[in-house]
């Protein structure tokens, strides 16, 4: 897989937002979302901290069911996470319910 550095993962955050919230490209930009909230798990992509998080989070639990693995890559990441707003600790909690029930 291709990693992004430093600064590109920051200029990258905004089109990974945009894109995946539009459902576009998702086979190849979620992993490359994944590896950014890695690094980064609030990455902010030019509208909130936290703000790439929320569209991958809300993406159709259909797209996690064929993705498995990057699925337990985000679940373990936004296990570590404390402090998030009352809207982005919803968005968890349901993508952390559907994983687990797929």
């Amino acid at each position: 897989m291709v990693r992004l550095a430093g600064a590109r993962q920051r200029s990258a955050a905004p089109d990974l937002r945009l894109l995946i919230g539009q459902d576009i490209g998702l086979p190849v930009l979620l992993p490359l979302a994944v590896e950014v909230l890695r690094d980064n798990p609030l990455a902010e992509g030019h509208m909130y901290e936290g703000d790439l998080l929320r569209a991958v989070l809300t993406r159709n639990s259909t797209v996690w069911s064929a993705h498995p693995e990057l699925a337990r890559q985000l679940t373990f990441i936004v296990g570590g996470l404390s402090d998030l707003s009352p809207d982005l600790r919803s968005k968890v909690e349901r993508f952390v319910g559907a994983v687990q029930n797929s």
